[in-house]
């Protein structure tokens, strides 16, 4: 396979990231894979439900980076990976994997992926997509509450206590290490076409390279 680039989109919780993500999926399904950073929460099988609910998951203690790390790397060489599938509606790992197949183009996508400089430096393109708070959070409820099997108290109650303050804390001062920063993610046409257009002419190339 020729060259691999790898591009990485973060941002706040429900800031649009899976959108562009899933925009970009849609265009180019045969050239891009993803991995998300979520999946690679670390895995708590030695508590119980009650006390992995009570974790902080917006802090870079609660994934495991070095295994990100070392998928990332078998990608970017052409290698396909087993990816660690998380399970939201227990708070922990499932026993699942999903293989991740390399591509011409890589997609890290995550909150907090820009927070952390080993995993900026296998990342070719940073994206930083930026969403007023108030939308996020509502975004953010929908999501949990539709998707996840949360309950709205839940979902608020995590938003208070942790997941404002580890956005201030490490994902808002992130956004100093993106090489791009999209106000409103996927709806922001003028940024989509341009990355459409970016990666278009690494795929072609890679193409006539390949």
């Amino acid at each position: 396979m020729g060259d691999v680039i790898t591009i990485g989109i973060a941002g706040g919780t429900g800031s649009g990231k899976t959108t562009i993500t899933r925009r970009l999926l849609q265009r180019f399904p045969d050239s891009v894979s993803v991995v998300y950073h979520d999946n690679y929460y670390k895995a708590h099988n030695d508590m119980s439900y009650e006390e992995r609910s009570k974790l902080n998951y917006d802090c870079p203690d609660a994934f495991d980076t070095e295994l990100l790390l070392r998928d990332l790397a078998a990608l970017r060489r052409g290698e396909e990976i087993r990816c660690p599938v998380y399970d939201y509606t227990v708070h922990n790992r499932s026993e699942k994997t999903v293989l991740v197949k390399p591509a011409p183009v890589v997609i890290v996508e995550g909150i907090l992926i820009f927070e952390d400089r080993r995993i900026c430096d296998l990342l070719d393109i940073k994206i930083f997509v930026d969403t007023d708070a108030d939308v996020r959070i509502l975004r953010r409820i929908v999501r949990d509450v539709r998707d996840r099997g949360r309950s709205l108290e839940s979902v608020v109650d995590q938003y208070l206590t942790t997941v404002k303050s580890m956005h201030e804390m490490y994902v808002e001062p992130s956004k100093r290490n993106a090489d791009i920063i999209i106000p409103e993610g996927g709806h922001n046409l003028v940024a989509m076409d341009m990355l459409i257009e970016r990666i278009n002419a690494h795929v072609n190339g890679a193409a006539k390279n390949g």
